[in-house]
């Protein structure tokens, strides 16, 4: 048990990422396909896009403060301008998401479900660089 919680205190953070990943991803998925099935057609271009826009707001609302109190810790006392850098940097990896979906079921007409799948996982990796480097960044002492 020793073993588990030492190796857990050397990656928690990237495990804990994971973690809130996982619960981005579901509240993410929860709402493109609770839209998706219920008011908004999944095979339409322009609602699909729809769908994922907001699945992505309500994806990012939850992963700021999630990630900013059991990812980073984050200490930094301007939440807004720290709210506003965390969305702003979220834009980048939503037009990446955008055009994978538009790539891969618009054009290569790939079930979305799928594609959507594929973005997630892609757009996860980069959310945590980017988060990582320019939103968390640790403040030097």
């Amino acid at each position: 048990m020793n073993k588990i919680i030492g190796l857990y205190k050397k990656h928690k953070e990237i495990i804990n990422y994971l973690v809130v990943g996982g619960l981005t991803t579901v509240v993410s998925m929860a709402i493109f396909y609770g839209s998706t099935w219920t008011f908004l057609d999944g095979h339409d271009a322009f609602e699909l896009q729809v769908a994922n826009v907001l699945s992505w707001v309500g994806a990012v609302l939850f992963s700021y403060f999630a990630n900013r109190i059991f990812v980073f810790e984050s200490k930094e006392k301007n939440i807004l301008k720290e709210l506003l850098a965390f969305i702003s940097s979220r834009l980048l990896t939503l037009l990446f998401d955008m055009g994978t979906m538009f790539v891969l079921s618009t054009l290569l007409h790939v079930d979305y479900n799928f594609s959507k799948i594929v973005a997630m996982v892609l757009v996860t990796v980069g959310n945590y660089v980017i988060s990582k480097v320019f939103v968390f960044k640790k403040k030097e002492k």
